[in-house]
């Protein structure tokens, strides 16, 4: 594989959805009255922009916050975790989303409130400003389209119109059931429809089995055939990627598991930045299980990373993982 580097790139990444204020009980405490609280960024495209820049990789991120106080500590951890955040807008009509994270013995429960969020304001309209950037990727989530009308709008223009040309797209599938319901477009065919059409697409094993019915990687890829790369995610098993007709599978990382989420946006960076670096399949995955790993061992959506070539080094001293790639 070569490196995906074009001379007039002026960012490895460009990220783009909504990230609202998260409140979470620390050391894994439940929400209740007893517990001390974080307060941090929690969005799934900025927290890809975050571990890549942790990774060594320019990341941009663009939205829309309010012009609160809420707004500020997010454009500020965010940068400071080395995420350029100048194409985000402030709106001084909308509030920046809020949600909270309960972590309980069966799964971490996530209350939602976004409703009428800046975010939820974006739209192609807003791409005007973000095309100076010059990125080396493209990438968002099926978050953004279920926001609202506009936000679906704005992720067809990219994902269909390409306003970076010939940048290729990333694309998770990140369903989020809650932010779908009494939509006239239902999350299935949507989502389908834009992982079809994107270059790189992200999706888990058991999320495509929720939205299409399918029961394995492989039907997954029979049905979403139109990527390039595709990468089904198989939880504590495995994942599987699919380039042409070469399959490639690799085991996923023991860990315990402290708080899910997150995780498969640590999956999504990782993988990028071993395709950014033009590694071989089997490298790409391994960075997104290790990525991964680490959230899964931490209470934040965002874990501290090593720069991408210690992992590499790292992951070199290992044995090589029992999947290995398949077809030709």
């Amino acid at each position: 594989m070569t490196e995906h580097r074009t001379p007039a790139a002026d960012t490895d990444v460009l990220t783009i959805g909504e990230t609202m204020a998260m409140v979470t009980p620390e050391a894994g405490g439940r929400l209740d009255a007893d517990s001390t609280y974080l307060l941090r960024p929690g969005g799934a495209e900025s927290n890809v922009a975050a571990s890549l820049a942790q990774l060594g990789h320019r990341a941009h991120w663009a939205s829309a916050l309010g012009a609160d106080r809420l707004g500020d500590l997010i454009t500020t951890v965010l940068a400071g975790h080395g995420v350029d955040t100048s194409l985000v807008r402030r709106d001084p009509g909308r509030p920046t989303g809020v949600y909270f994270k309960d972590p309980t013995p069966e799964g971490t429960r996530v209350s939602y409130y976004r409703s009428g969020s800046a975010a939820a304001g974006l739209g192609p309209a807003d791409v005007a400003a973000w095309s100076a950037v010059r990125p080396r990727v493209v990438h968002l989530s099926g978050i953004l389209p279920a926001l609202s009308p506009s936000c679906a709008a704005l992720t067809r223009h990219i994902v269909f119109d390409r306003p970076w040309g010939d940048v290729p797209v990333s694309f998770d599938v990140n369903h989020r059931p809650v932010l779908w319901s009494g939509q006239p477009a239902g999350a299935a065919e949507t989502l389908l429809e834009l992982a079809q059409r994107s270059d790189i697409v992200f999706v888990g094993r058991d999320e495509a089995e929720a939205l299409w019915g399918t029961t394995d990687a492989e039907s997954v890829r029979a049905l979403v055939d139109g990527p390039e790369r595709l990468v089904v995610k198989d939880a504590a098993v495995e994942a599987v990627a699919f380039t042409g007709s070469r399959v490639t599978r690799v085991p996923s990382r023991r860990v315990r598991v402290v708080d899910a989420v997150g995780a498969g946006d640590a999956f999504a960076a990782g993988w990028l930045s071993g395709w950014l670096h033009g590694h071989q399949e089997t490298l790409c995955l391994g960075l997104g299980h290790h990525a991964a790993a680490q959230v899964l061992a931490s209470a934040s959506d965002l874990a501290e990373l090593p720069r991408a070539a210690e992992i590499v080094a790292g992951l070199a001293d290992e044995p090589a993982p029992s999947g290995v790639p398949t077809g030709g």
